[in-house]
């Protein structure tokens, strides 16, 4: 599962204002809406329920919420980089200012979603990336940092 087949452009936001963890689930709700033809509310109740079981604030400032919905057909992505950063309950305790937002369908199976997941993770454990992201200004940058690390990574 590459990151460009989970990520579309216009799923991407580089400059979020957000003042606490809450905010930052509802614009990634309002995203994934918009680009995903899902019900927002539904996409919050989702990944609400799923920050309930336990952060998903992995450290270094990053946070990888994920939720499974109905309405989905494939995986799919959200990322938004947050001007401000927000307590995200990260296992190191600091605050998240890149979050990457993984939406599985129902059906999907558990080895999937974990995969998907695991990608993901693996993508932002990357100190380098985080920087370059945390510099990067349009979304444009942010999908080419994304997919040309994936590349490097597959050299």
């Amino acid at each position: 599962m590459d990151i460009e087949f989970l990520l579309e452009r216009s799923a991407i936001a580089p400059r979020v204002s957000a003042h606490d963890q809450r905010q930052a689930l509802s614009i990634i709700a309002e995203i994934a809406g918009r680009n995903y033809g899902l019900k927002p509310s539904t996409v919050l109740a989702a990944l609400t329920r799923r920050e309930a079981q336990g952060s998903t604030g992995v450290g270094h400032g990053v946070a990888t919420p994920h939720a499974r919905l109905r309405g989905l057909t494939k995986m799919r992505g959200v990322f938004i980089k947050l001007e401000t950063p927000v307590d995200f309950g990260a296992m190191d305790d600091q605050p998240v200012d890149l979050i990457f937002a993984l939406l599985a369908p129902v059906e999907a199976s558990a080895f999937e979603h974990l995969q998907a997941l695991a990608k993901v993770s693996r993508l932002l454990r990357a100190g380098e990336l985080r920087s370059q992201l945390r510099q990067a200004h349009g979304l444009d940058a942010i999908l080419a940092l994304l997919v040309q690390e994936k590349q490097t990574a597959a050299a």
